[in-house]
């Protein structure tokens, strides 16, 4: 019995320990616009400083070695497309954007940002038809409305060629048309990296776009880390984030990604909670395979799962039918893998597959 007790409270203890930092912060004291910075942060380490959770906060004022009005972070407020797509082609006209307004126009073959409450004519896209022409002058809203009610969405743009192709489309459809409605927006914050922006640590009344043209974030030192959105123009010293977790792209059985982290980076990846599965989630889209080694393993002596790392599994979250006790031992052990889509669940598969694995780097 007593043994038993002695078990029962290791195990409580072991499962008590407290997760790692996700990421480690690095200061970077060069003056630079958000842009420069971004640019810096991603060719030396992951991307512009992303923030989570007031631990994140913590550690990340922890890094900063100045009293300034102002360190970059990676909180920028970006365009997209009314289909859901990141705006990674941008074909804007001279001086545009101006930042005073949030959906984007075409004007002889360029685009502008104005006042998504004016009337302009729009253009849709149909799945099966292409590219519809509307003459008729509607909101932004309104527009995107009419076209989801009778196609699929106002058009995206994703490259030159497909600019060139609307351009061509307008002035073939109607040789008078000046401004005409694309889907292009400004969405609400988003994070450099693509994180999902669900923390925030703003100062008082902010951010408050004074002017309308401010679409980066600082953190303030003086305000205890504060945050202030702010013209990106401007030049700031910065934080860099370095990701701990990262999702390696070959595919090997599970005792070769064992070997690869652990001579690479530190180990494959522990997942001791459910703020540790949410960021597995965040990187596991990143894989090629349609699941992921863990640095997860059962025992067939013991009739057990076990981390690598030597902790107990105290956190689950199998899907349906895995992660038994009693798994079949033969022909090859099992290991523990998380699902690259759906509700990437752990699965259980033979250690010879071949999949994607994730490395900790703390």
């Amino acid at each position: 019995m007593g043994q038993f007790l002695d078990s029962l409270l290791l195990l409580v203890a072991l499962c008590s320990i407290s997760e790692c930092v996700q990421r480690q912060y690095h200061f970077i004291n060069e003056m630079k616009t958000w842009t420069e910075a971004q640019r810096y942060c991603r060719e030396k380490y992951t991307d512009l400083a992303t923030v989570d959770n007031m631990n994140d906060m913590i550690q990340l004022m922890k890094s900063v070695k100045v009293n300034d009005r102002g360190v970059w972070i990676g909180l920028q407020r970006k365009w997209q497309w009314s289909s859901g797509d990141p705006a990674l082609f941008l074909h804007w006209g001279n001086e545009q954007p101006d930042g005073a307004d949030e959906c984007a126009f075409m004007r002889n073959g360029q685009w502008e940002d104005g006042k998504c409450n004016d009337s302009w004519i729009f253009v849709c896209y149909n799945m099966s038809r292409g590219l519809v022409f509307v003459n008729q002058a509607m909101t932004w809203r309104a527009a995107q409305s009419y076209c989801r009610q009778n196609h699929t969405d106002l058009v995206s743009v994703r490259n030159q060629n497909e600019s060139q192709q609307l351009e061509k489309f307008i002035n073939d459809s109607h040789k008078f048309a000046s401004e005409v409605w694309i889907g292009l927006f400004r969405d609400s914050w988003q994070w450099s990296d693509r994180s999902n922006y669900s923390f925030s640590y703003w100062n008082n009344q902010e951010p408050n776009d004074y002017g309308g043209k401010e679409n980066c974030t600082v953190v303030q030192p003086k305000t205890e880390g504060r945050w202030n959105d702010i013209v990106c123009n401007n030049l700031f010293p910065f934080v860099c984030h370095e990701d701990k977790l990262i999702v390696i792209q070959q595919n090997l059985s599970w005792s070769e990604a064992l070997r690869y982290c652990r001579q690479n980076h530190v180990d494959l990846v522990s997942v001791q909670s459910v703020e540790m599965q949410y960021k597995v989630m965040n990187v596991v889209k990143l894989a090629s395979t349609e699941a992921v080694w863990l640095g997860l393993r059962h025992s067939c002596a013991l009739g057990i799962w076990f981390w690598v790392s030597g902790q107990t599994v105290c956190y689950q979250n199998w899907a349906p039918g895995n992660g038994t006790s009693e798994e079949d031992c033969e022909p090859t052990v099992r290991s523990g893998a998380v699902q690259s889509g759906g509700s990437q669940t752990w699965i259980s598969r033979p250690e010879t597959h071949k999949l994607n694995f994730i490395c900790r780097n703390y």
